[in-house]
């Protein structure tokens, strides 16, 4: 068999100084160190500022940096496990789940994606609930859950009591009805400014995206979006933590 022609196209200079970089954190800095500017960085591996921050922003993306606002780039702890379904066949908010609801609003507009999920009509009310997770005291995921006004109509005066007992109510409501089955799509993404602002991060940082669509009396009734930080955790599913993944 021939060579083919990705074989012979050389290793891009950010991915061989990304590998260097990678040694000198292992060798040099501890963790939560601060990195060195990117001047200095630049020049004491001899490549332009450009290829430097293709090879930072990988190793952010492997999870081996850490942005920080008004602090600047630090080598970053191991990622933390974390359970995306630890109760099968469980609505957002029963006991065990390690969402804490924020507030709710109501919305006659959602992400199309969602809105296709939702089988939605256009202009049809739909309440939106966020919710946040931390583990470690850090903050290690934001939640946005769409459920369609029709879904849980106990919950069309709701818009008079707080923003916590709105999102609750909503979460209330689901639990009344029987759940048939979900599934979950997960996708890797970078952080919107709302999300960022959550999570501590940067906008633009490298986000994992968990989609789940939850089915009750035959048609979705809920869609939850939920933004992890790829910088820090390692997804698990089902009941193994041997069973995971790993963004970048």
């Amino acid at each position: 068999m021939g060579t083919t022609q990705l074989e012979t196209v050389p290793e891009p200079k950010y991915w061989h100084l990304k590998t260097v970089l990678s040694e000198a954190l292992d060798s040099e800095f501890a963790v939560g160190e601060i990195l060195p500017n990117e001047r200095d960085l630049a020049a004491r591996f001899g490549v332009a500022r450009a290829t430097l921050r293709q090879a930072l922003e990988q190793l952010e993306l492997e999870g081996r940096l850490q942005r920080r606002r008004g602090v600047g780039t630090t080598v970053a702890p191991p990622r933390v496990g974390v359970a995306v379904d630890p109760a099968r066949h469980t609505w957002p908010g029963a006991p065990g789940d390690a969402w804490q609801p924020v507030d709710a609003v109501t919305s006659e507009t959602v992400p199309a994606s969602v809105a296709r999920l939702l089988e939605t009509a256009s202009g049809e009310t739909v309440h939106i609930v966020r919710r946040n997770r931390v583990t470690h005291g850090q903050p290690v995921a934001a939640e946005l859950l769409y459920v369609p006004a029709s879904a849980v109509p106990g919950c069309s005066e709701i818009a008079a009591v707080s923003a916590t007992a709105r999102a609750r109510a909503v979460l209330h409501a689901l639990h009344a009805q029987e759940l048939e089955g979900q599934d979950r799509t997960v996708e890797l993404g970078s952080a919107r400014a709302e999300d960022a602002k959550a999570l501590d991060r940067l906008p633009g940082a490298p986000v994992l995206v968990v989609t789940t669509r939850y089915v009750a009396a035959g048609r979705t009734t809920a869609v939850a979006v939920s933004t992890y930080r790829a910088d820090t955790c390692r997804l698990t599913f089902g009941e193994s933590e041997a069973v995971s993944l790993l963004a970048g």
